[in-house]
């Protein structure tokens, strides 16, 4: 068989910016309603969601240009050419604990929810750690191979999303939607904080900007890995909004599941949409969970280059399923995405800003 080109090892804009939407939409997706009714509680929520996305666009586009700046650079490489390799190797190391802390939070977030509308009878350990097993074998293999499944299974998803919402038109009530601009700016900037964590994941472009053709194209990649989370977002909160209203819908756990719940085909030949719905959700979280777990790889080989790729993997997994298994409850763990949203604003988004603005006044570039 032969060897693949260089141009075949590398991706383009349009497949950064899905490879940003896949891992973006993760999640956060299914829970972030119900935080957003608390915070704003009515439908100007979509106005939060909004805000948010703008935010994180900025954030992304600011990342974008610091890993444009040094292409063919891995995140451990120019953060030592612009604050000294000391100072690498102590960010690197926190960007390795936060990715593999987002890792947990995903695959114990799988095993909560496939318990509660798949598996009722399996414990959330064994879903978990099935799930676990399987991002492994994924991240074992080649990088942009498993990048290209985002091209796969992306489409499949929004076509689910779209299936779903179209058959939940009907059961929209606009009183449920009224009254509108009634929220306070504190009230919105608050619900703009809770959707937050749903945005998480953009960040992906400080490390596989390498991996592009056009390294400077990644500003653009963001802008459209971004545009379709938001337009997504605030299409799903209008019509959990306008399907439950806000009071019901800040009671509910997974309000866009509960959602699919809803869907009632004609002629009854399918029930239980909120299953394919969920076990098409799935190929998200997975492709969401093995790039992150691909990125703390990549990040501690960029470090320590004499330790295989496998070796790694093997070593990190029994902690990331440790670290998966502490939260007891409900509470427990949507405490723990808060604290993972905070821990990863200070080292993936404020670290690499400062890194940019370091870059820039000290006039230090990285080479083709």
């Amino acid at each position: 068989m032969s060897a693949q080109t260089l141009s075949e090892k590398m991706i383009s804009k349009n497949h950064m910016g899905i490879n940003i939407a896949s891992v973006t939409v993760g999640v956060g997706i299914l829970t972030f309603p119900r935080a957003l009714a608390k915070a704003t509680s009515g439908f100007d929520g979509w106005i939060s969601v909004v805000i948010s996305g703008l935010v994180a666009l900025l954030i992304g586009w600011l990342l974008a240009k610091l890993a444009a700046r040094f292409p063919r650079q891995t995140f451990f490489e120019y953060t030592a050419i612009i604050a000294s390799k000391p100072v690498a190797y102590a960010l690197t190391l926190l960007v390795c604990l936060y990715t593999m802390l987002f890792v947990s939070f995903e695959i114990r977030a799988i095993g909560n929810i496939a318990k509660q509308y798949l598996f009722y009878n399996t414990p959330v350990e064994m879903i978990t750690l099935s799930f676990l097993l399987v991002v492994q074998y994924a991240v074992a293999g080649s990088r942009i191979a498993m990048l290209r499944l985002n091209l796969l299974f992306l489409p499949v998803v929004l076509v689910v999303i779209f299936f779903v919402l179209v058959f939940t038109t009907q059961l929209l009530e606009i009183q449920n939607i009224r009254p509108y601009f009634s929220s306070s700016w504190k009230s919105l900037l608050e619900g703009s904080k809770a959707v937050g964590l749903s945005y998480s994941g953009f960040e992906i472009i400080l490390f596989y900007t390498i991996l592009m053709r056009n390294p400077k194209e990644g500003p653009r990649a963001m802008v459209l890995g971004l545009f379709i989370p938001v337009l997504l977002y605030v299409t799903i909160y209008i019509f959990v909004i306008g399907v439950f209203s806000a009071e019901v819908a800040k009671n509910l756990t997974y309000p866009t599941i509960d959602l699919a719940k809803e869907v009632e085909i004609p002629g009854g030949f399918f029930e239980r949409v909120e299953s394919m719905f969920f076990t098409i959700w799935i190929m998200t979280i997975f492709n969401t969970c093995v790039m992150w777990l691909d990125i703390t790889i990549l990040n501690l080989t960029s470090m320590f280059r004499k330790v295989k790729k496998m070796v790694w993997i093997l070593a990190l997994s029994p902690i990331i399923y440790f670290v998966a298994m502490l939260p007891q409850n409900l509470v427990d763990f949507f405490a723990f995405a808060d604290a993972i949203t905070y821990f990863g604003m200070i080292i993936v988004y404020l670290c690499p800003i400062c890194l940019l603005m370091i870059a820039i006044m000290r006039g230090v570039k990285g080479h083709e």
